[in-house]
């Protein structure tokens, strides 16, 4: 069972996709899945500031919560609020795999192997992330799940990484999550992966 730091946590690094380096994130995602708070406490202010991304009430509400009582720096905390409208990366998304991944989409069947009749897995999806030129595709897996989001997160990011995606983007969503722009526009423009046990659908 999660503690509502971490699942404070896991929602705050759902918001910064998109807008936080891949690099990052799915490091921090690792993090969080081992349990390891106290590493996040000491390194997303950092990066937030190094990366001059700006935090809106929810996200900095999200952010003190799960990381103050880890031995976050109060000040570094502060210095992430938002005071006006700050520009977001635009993406655009699509259900259909870049050319060059032609054939068989042997990681979709992999995930589908490993998550169909899932107990705490409701419907998987993909969708390809390109840049604002339309350049740079990336495969982002959507995941409902009914529980064990940042555990699950974690998992994943681990099989795509040993099928070769250094930067896995996996977003793992609770029900009832408010979506932001990036996660919608994402399954408006996805395909069906696979099915868990459960019906929460993405």
């Amino acid at each position: 069972m999660e503690s509502d730091d971490e699942l404070a946590c896991h929602e705050l690094l759902l918001l910064l996709a998109g807008r936080l380096p891949d690099v990052a994130l799915w490091r921090f995602r690792d993090w969080l899945g081992e349990g390891q708070l106290s590493v996040l406490a000491s390194t997303v202010p950092k990066s937030l500031l190094r990366h001059g991304i700006e935090l809106d009430q929810r996200e900095h509400a999200l952010l003190s919560k799960g990381l103050i009582p880890h031995g976050a720096d109060f000040h570094q905390l502060s210095a992430t609020l938002r005071v006006g409208e700050t520009a977001v990366p635009r993406y655009t998304f699509s259900d259909t795999p870049p050319e060059r991944a032609s054939g068989p989409d042997s990681v979709a069947a992999l995930l589908d192997a490993a998550l169909r009749g899932r107990p705490d897995v409701g419907e998987v999806r993909a969708s390809w992330r390109h840049d604002e030129r339309g350049r740079n595709p990336k495969r982002v897996l959507l995941v409902a799940a009914v529980s064990g989001w940042p555990r699950l997160t974690g998992e994943l990011q681990r099989v795509l990484r040993v099928l070769g995606d250094d930067e896995p983007s996996i977003e793992v969503l609770p029900e009832n999550f408010e979506m932001p722009d990036y996660h919608r526009e994402a399954l408006a423009n996805s395909r069906p992966v696979s099915v868990g046990a459960v019906g929460a659908t993405a």
